[in-house]
Formats: C-alpha cells, structure tokens, sequence
C-alpha cells in the first residue's frame, strides 16, 4: 500500500493517541495482527485523516459525525489514487476501525452503512511448472561447479529456496524460522504464520536433505534452538530482501520471468498439490489459510491445467 500522499497532512500526535493507538492495541493484543499489517492499517488512517482534514470533515467530533456520502466521496476520490485492490483493503481497514470505536460508543453511527466493500477482480496466482522449478533448483550447484559461488552460498541458496516451494512458506515465515522450530525425525516444521498462528508444515524430502547438509557442513556452531536456518555469511538472519536477492539470481540464470517473486514459488507448492490430487481443505491448512475461500483461487489454476492435458490428450476434445 502507498504511503501518505506529498500533499496531506501529518496526523497530529493528539489524534493519534486518542482514535489510533487503543485500536492499533486491540489489533496486535486481541487480533495477533502482523507488524506489517498494523502499519497498513496506521497507513490508511493517516491517509483517510489527511482527506477528512482536506475536506473541512475533521472536527473535534473526530471520527464521530461522518456520514455515508462523506464516506462515497473518499471512495470517489480514492479511486483516482489507488489500485482497486489497494482501495478495498483501504476501506475494510477503516471499516473496522469505524465498528471498533462503535463497539466502544465513541462512534454513533456507521457511516459505511450501506455502501458495499469496493470490488476488484482476482486474477489467477502465477506459478511456475515443475519443469521450470527443477531449472530452477539447479541453479546453485551449476554456480558452484562453475566457480561462480562458494559452497557455503551455494547450499544456502538452495536451502532458501527448497524451503519457500517445499515446504509453501511466505518470505516473513522463512525468515523467522529457527532451528528450534524444526523436528528433523520427522520432517516437520512448527511455522508461525499471518496473525501469529502457528501450524505444522511438512518439509519435503529433498529440503530436509538440503537442510541437513546445510546445517551439518556450514552451521554447525549455529544451529542451536534460537538460530536462524537461513543466513548470511556472517550468520546473521537474512532479511526478505536478501531473500528476494537469492532468488532474482537463480531465475535469471534459469531464463525464467525476473518478476517472480518468493511468494510465486508458494503459488507453485499448492498448485502442485492440487495438480496431484491433494485435497484442497489439506492445502488449505498447509498454506495457513484462515479462509478456504483463500485457497480455492488455486483451484481455477488446477482446472485450467486439467483441461490443457484434456484438450492435448483427449480424441474429442
């Protein structure tokens, strides 16, 4: 999400302690929402106050005394700002914001009464195939071999990424796994995800083998139950932008789309299950989806594949 336009006022200090921060609390204490979710949020306040403060609307009343056509203009005018995907998150952040300080009598009626969650059209997770994740995977011992890269970052780069497809993790959750996390028996990984929900993701066999090796060969000083997995090397953490970094080198060298980005190789995971038969409300709790609505997205894709194999193989098709 964009940050505060050039032309908007700061929020005053004032404001924020008093409509702001009791609801940033309740969204990181009750809710267990990210810090990356909380600053979306404080974004679209800020932005939402900017526009009231613009528009004459802010008074002392605050948030109190806002009515539904105050609320279309902002929609009106946010769209001319916002991807339409941006604008929806947008406004259901303040919307909760509006029924949090209803629930707490601040607030006496709903200005969103009424008016409808601006819609945007879902497009379809872009993945890669198996054959392009095997070119892909590769990438690092062919560096090695050809003395491109050391070892060490050879190993750890297919350690990255073996754990972003074989085990479906986001960026933020790979970054803050540890050792301790980890049960290595039995190939599992105790992952905390979106809303600090925890959920049990079984680690492929190919990654687990790539996780010893990594661990025995480079970590082995470093690998106690607060380590991190992935590191630099200085065996420090490595942050989502070195992440990113990793992974940028290998699809260039695997001549494959330089857009892509971690979170494709998560699309690629529950594709490929589902392209294999995998039940989806299994997927579902791989991926740490609270919605299944969230993960049938991957359906449409699995469908689509299905009847490419069906137009190619079938005599009446």
């Amino acid at each position: 999400m964009p940050g505060r336009p050039a032309d908007r006022p700061r929020v005053p200090e004032a404001v924020l302690r008093e409509w702001w921060l009791p609801f940033a609390d309740y969204l990181e204490g009750e809710r267990r929402y990210s810090p990356l979710t909380l600053r979306n949020y404080r974004i679209s306040f800020e932005d939402f106050y900017g526009w009231l403060h613009a528009a004459g609307l802010w008074t002392a009343a605050g948030l109190d005394g806002l009515n539904p056509r105050d609320m279309r203009d902002f929609v009106i005018e946010a769209q001319h700002r916002y991807s339409a995907r941006t604008l929806h998150n947008h406004v259901s952040g303040l919307r909760s914001l509006i029924r949090f300080w209803m629930r707490r009598e601040r607030i006496r009626r709903d200005p969103f009464l009424g008016l409808p969650l601006p819609k945007f059209s879902k497009a379809l997770p872009r993945f890669l195939t198996e054959e392009q994740m095997k070119r892909l995977l590769l990438g690092p011992q062919r560096l090695l071999e050809n003395g491109a890269v050391d070892a060490f970052t050879a190993w750890r780069d297919r350690l990255v990424m073996e754990l972003l497809y074989g085990a479906g993790l986001r960026v933020s959750e790979l970054v803050n796994l540890d050792y301790g996390m980890i049960d290595m028996s039995a190939g599992v990984a105790r992952i905390v995800g979106k809303g600090r929900k925890e959920r049990l993701c079984p680690i492929g066999t190919l990654a687990l083998a790539v996780l010893k090796k990594f661990r025995n060969d480079f970590a082995t000083h470093n690998a106690g139950a607060s380590d991190p997995v992935v590191i630099s090397e200085k065996f420090q953490r490595l942050s989502a932008a070195q992440i990113r970094q990793v992974l940028r080198r290998y699809l260039v060298l695997a001549d494959l789309p330089s857009d892509i980005t971690p979170h494709k190789l998560r699309h690629s995971y529950a594709t490929h299950l589902l392209n294999a038969g995998a039940d989806l409300r299994l997927v579902q709790e791989l991926l740490g989806h609270a919605q299944l609505t969230t993960t049938q997205v991957y359906t449409h894709v699995s469908i689509a594949r299905l009847q490419e194999i069906y137009a190619k193989a079938h005599p009446r098709s």
